[in-house]
């Protein structure tokens, strides 16, 4: 009996007439869907005292300041901005705000200006107006219960309060009611109570505050930091405009998009070739629950899907995005087969399979949401699962039905994915260690350590087999391994896994680590606690950190987000004089010993070109005893921006990467030519 098969669909490119109408009929669906969205977040202007709610006191906040910002160094000091611009942010969310002015003072100082409604400055029931409340007690303000924000970002901090604990000066002004109100403190404490200034023509709020320098080890704040959070934010809320202005040096930048996460997507895959032309956008409310998707495929390998609650990047996942993924992967299976591209004999299309090559934006607005995980970043609201489920399938169906073209490519490069898959799992099961202490399956490069124990070893990766052997007789063997790197190793930013686990060097490298890769990592079978780059200092050994960065970041991502990659800095100068000699690790230090030393006698200058010139001896006391060397932790500060990097240097696309070498190659101070 012969089998009938429905014939294939035939995918034809729309009219100029239709494609009008399709726009319109578009247009006017999410101009419905906005109506929904100011109804779930617009809130009523009685924004007064009464909506005011305290929690707690702010006792032990200068005591224990690392409990309530994360720490007291650099990124402590930067997320004092991001708490006082959470709550102009708050303003904006609920449709009161659409301007936000961050300036960096001379001084290190701060001063964010916003065009919200203003800080009540009403009596509140405790005695006292309630701006003081709001700036004196912890978690105190209008974000809990029925207080006077629908959707708050700001909750999942501490709020401003905090802010003014740490600060060894802050002043606000308040603009509401056609007046102009001052309030100031110091350390948290008032010492200038609630004062009219004059009037006022427009409403919103002035916070200025000074670091307090004997609680932060570090008073310096980093403009490319606030940039990234500042972008970010103007990315995630539509139509405001954020502007960060840096009077130490005049720099100043303005941050608007009025197509939001569209405009994100489009930012982040400016380096690579896109399947789609225009990134799917799906928007939709339910339950008082705001979802926003953008998505774009393009013909890259890798999968980089940002998600948010609030406006608070959930690193960890959770529900949202378990229910962004199942709806995905079913709409694109559901339509496989409806269009007979996915064959009756052949298996669904895996996750795996329908996110290669995807950058997506999940955005969404909780009223109460639930965070969980180790760094509180996974939302845990079961209700919201469903709810993203719901509406991602139904209007990604939909826009599969009216973009056929479109449509048929996205399923066509899952479906290439799952046939690169297969081989991938058979060159997987060539590096898969049954045990991770079966040491007969370690490659046999590795000068493996004694200690089993990864809260204390470490690895380095070292480059050629000349500076692997000064590395294995210089090393302390009871807890470092040694693995030389022959080479520079794949570019896995234009390969498929199938391809990458062909590579000898990268097997190794996955082999020894015994934390597996992509989605069947784990790091808690990683046995090294520090992998460390050891190359030279060269442009071949730049070139090899970055190749070895790419590797880590598409297929071992916890390894840097979780702290565990290094950068070893070997010196660039030996200098003797007479029986003494020093270690220069830059031309600025090798000026100031000559100079310390005295230039008369001629003292001996030796320039390391390479690790391999250096002895085991000298190569153990400059670079890998932990009791004198210095090492770099890699750090993931803006995970959109090091994949839009990543993707423009090591990608395929030259014309991304010629810009970015022209825009910046006046920051080159060492050239090797």
């Amino acid at each position: 009996m012969t089998e009938t098969k429905k014939p294939q669909e035939v995918v034809t490119e729309m009219t100029a007439a239709e494609k009008a109408k399709l726009e319109a009929k578009q247009k006017e669906k999410f101009e419905a869907v906005e109506e929904e969205i100011v109804e779930a977040t617009t809130v009523s202007e009685a924004y007064d005292a009464n909506k005011i709610q305290v929690l707690e006191g702010l006792e032990a906040v200068r005591k224990r300041p690392s409990m309530y910002i994360g720490s007291i160094s650099s990124r402590g000091l930067h997320h004092l901005v991001s708490e006082v611009v959470d709550n102009s942010i708050d303003e904006a969310l609920a449709g009161f705000c659409d301007h936000i002015e961050v300036f960096i003072h001379k001084d290190n100082s701060i001063t964010v200006v916003d065009n919200g409604r203003g800080i009540p400055v009403d009596m509140h029931k405790t005695g006292k107006p309630a701006i003081e409340v709001v700036m004196t007690i912890l978690h105190a303000g209008g974000k809990f219960g029925d207080g006077g924000y629908k959707v708050s970002g700001g909750l999942h901090g501490v709020g401003v309060s905090c802010v003014n604990a740490l600060s060894s000066k802050m002043e606000v002004e308040s603009r509401r009611n056609g007046k102009r109100y001052g309030i100031e403190f110091a350390k948290g404490k008032t010492v200038k109570p609630l004062y009219e200034i004059g009037p006022a023509e427009t409403t919103g709020t002035t916070v200025h505050f000074v670091p307090d320098a004997s609680i932060f080890t570090e008073l310096v704040y980093d403009y490319n930091v606030l940039r990234l959070r500042l972008r970010e934010l103007a990315f995630l809320n539509k139509g405001v405009r954020i502007s960060l202005t840096d009077e130490r040096d005049g720099r100043s930048e303005t941050f608007h998009f009025e197509g939001g996460i569209i405009e994100y997507v489009k930012y982040v895959d400016s380096g690579k070739d896109a399947i789609n032309a225009e990134p799917i956008y799906i928007e939709g409310v339910k339950d008082k629950v705001i979802v926003e998707v953008a998505l774009q495929y393009c013909d890259t390998y890798n999968e980089n899907v940002f998600s948010y609650v609030n406006n608070i990047n959930t690193e960890e996942g959770g529900t949202h995005v378990a229910g962004f993924r199942q709806a995905l992967t079913r709409t694109i299976n559901d339509y496989a087969r409806k269009k007979n591209i996915l064959k009756e004999n052949e298996e669904n299309l895996s996750g795996d399979d329908v996110r290669e090559g995807l950058t997506g934006v999940l955005s969404i607005k909780v009223p109460e949401p639930q965070f969980e995980g180790q760094t509180k970043t996974k939302l845990g609201n079961s209700e919201v699962r469903p709810l993203v489920d719901s509406l991602v399938s139904d209007q990604l169906q939909e826009f599969f039905e009216e973009n056929p073209p479109e449509a048929k490519k996205i399923v066509e490069k899952a479906i290439i994915s799952a046939r690169a898959r297969a081989a991938a799992r058979k060159a997987r099961e060539l590096v898969h260690r049954k045990n991770a202490l079966e040491i007969s399956s370690l490659p046999g490069k590795l000068a493996d350590c004694q200690s089993k124990d990864n809260t204390q070893t470490e690895i380095y990766l070292v480059e050629g087999d000349s500076a692997g052997g000064s590395a294995k007789q210089g090393r302390d063997r009871k807890f470092q391994a040694i693995l030389p790197l022959r080479g520079k190793i794949l570019n896995v930013e234009k390969a498929r896994m199938d391809k990458m686990l062909s590579s000898e060097e990268i097997r190794n490298m996955i082999t020894a680590f015994g934390c597996g890769i992509g989605e069947e990592f784990d790091l808690t079978k990683a046995r090294y606690g520090k992998i460390i780059i050891m190359t030279d200092a060269d442009v071949d050994g730049a070139h090899i950190r970055t190749l070895l960065l790419t590797f880590f970041y598409r297929f071992m991502k916890p390894l840097i987000t979780e702290g565990h990659v290094f950068i070893a800095q070997p010196p660039l100068f030996l200098i003797r004089k007479g029986q003494k000699h020093e270690y220069a690790y830059s031309d600025e230090e090798l000026k100031q010993i000559l100079d310390k030393v005295g230039r008369t006698g001629n003292p001996y200058v030796q320039r390391y070109k390479g690790l391999g010139e250096m002895n085991p001896s000298q190569l153990w006391e400059t670079t890998m005893d932990p009791q004198y060397r210095t090492i770099l932790q890699v750090h993931l500060e803006d995970a959109a921006e090091a994949d839009s990097i990543f993707s423009v240097l090591m990608g395929d696309k030259v014309e991304p990467r010629r810009k970015f070498i022209e825009d910046n190659a006046d920051k080159v101070t060492n050239l090797d030519l």
